[in-house]
């Protein structure tokens, strides 16, 4: 589909003002060439060569401004792309961010719960062994002062100085009964 308009004018030929027009067609420009020589049997062959030429550079015009417009069309995509994968990488920094800092509140509440459990378990431990130490300390603290009682006795005792005398009362608990024993004893006071 040729997007030109022919006018069967001649045109003077000046290659200088027009540097697109060139000497080797493509294959592309040689098909249309070809199919508008079909077409045109009626004209004069001197009137075709400068067609064709005007062909060729209208051909290459075309080219060159789709090429413009396509070469246009995906650097916008290409720069849509971009943005849209720059905003995607952004939006992927901050998911794995936000997990990241879920994760990690996650595992801090649990560890720090791990943490009191074991603290409770670990006071729990120790005041019962605190409460069966304490039991066996009355125990034996009991079993130790009926034994001294019994055995050995015990002595209690008080003592008044005065300023000429020591009074001194002692009580002696042997296993028999107690015995009080009191008694003043003068001081030496020197004059």
């Amino acid at each position: 589909m040729l997007f030109y308009h022919v006018e069967e004018e001649e045109q003077p030929e000046d290659k200088d003002e027009n540097p697109l027009l060139s000497e080797n067609p493509s294959e592309v420009e040689t098909d249309i060439l070809a199919e508008t020589q079909k077409t045109d049997n009626t004209e004069a062959p001197v009137i075709q060569d400068e067609i064709s030429k005007e062909d060729k550079a209208v051909i290459k015009i075309q080219s060159w401004w789709r090429g413009t417009l396509v070469r246009r069309t995906l650097l916008h995509a290409a720069l849509r792309a971009w943005v849209i994968q720059c905003w995607w990488r952004l939006m992927q920094a901050k998911f794995a961010e936000k997990r990241r800092r879920v994760t990690l509140d996650k595992f801090s509440r649990e560890e720090w719960a791990a943490v009191r459990l074991q603290s409770w378990a670990r006071m729990w431990r120790i005041r019962q062994r605190y409460c069966q130490v304490l039991n066996a300390v009355r125990i034996i603290q009991a079993y130790w002062r009926c034994h001294t009682c019994a055995s050995r006795g015990l002595i209690k005792g008080q003592y008044r100085v005065t300023a000429s005398q020591l009074h001194l009362e002692l009580e002696i608990l042997l296993g028999s009964g107690p015995c009080v024993v009191t008694e003043c004893i003068p001081l030496p006071i020197k004059q």
